[in-house]
């Protein structure tokens, strides 16, 4: 994890310098200047850095990966990689019905927001509990 940890801190440099650059060129500080772009890049450049220290702190811990390793061969990653799931219609329900919730709210129809909710709750719980019953079964 060391190199993904390197290449958020890059990204967190790249972002620190720019911030600035970006806030002299759009003239932010009169009125009527561009503070959306100045915030966005702000929280970026924090969200990087939050990344950077998460994944830093976690590299030092664990074990170096083979692929951290100098020595490390493309033979000592064989194996088992972990669960990956088959395909599931779960996210497209769950999906369709916070759709209807945010067109609900938007268009101020708030009985059909409670009937989202209700679906949306059944998308959820189907999603959750999906390996538990059926042909996925653990």
């Amino acid at each position: 994890m060391k190199a993904e940890a390197w290449i958020f801190g890059v990204t967190t440099i790249f972002l620190v310098l720019v911030t600035p650059a970006y806030w002299l060129i759009t003239d932010s500080s009169e009125e009527g200047g561009d503070w959306t772009g100045t915030s966005a890049l702000v929280m970026t450049g924090l969200l990087t850095l939050m990344v950077t220290m998460y994944l830093g702190f976690h590299a030092k811990k664990m074990d170096a990966r083979p692929e951290d390793r100098k020595d490390g061969e493309i033979a000592d990653g064989a194996g088992e990689l972990g669960f990956f799931p088959p395909y599931s219609w779960w996210p497209l329900w769950c999906g369709a019905t916070l759709g209807v919730m945010v067109f609900a709210i938007a268009a101020g129809a708030w009985w059909l927001f409670i009937i989202g909710s209700a679906l949306g709750t059944l998308a959820l719980a189907g999603l959750v509990f999906e390996y538990y019953r059926g042909e996925h079964a653990h």
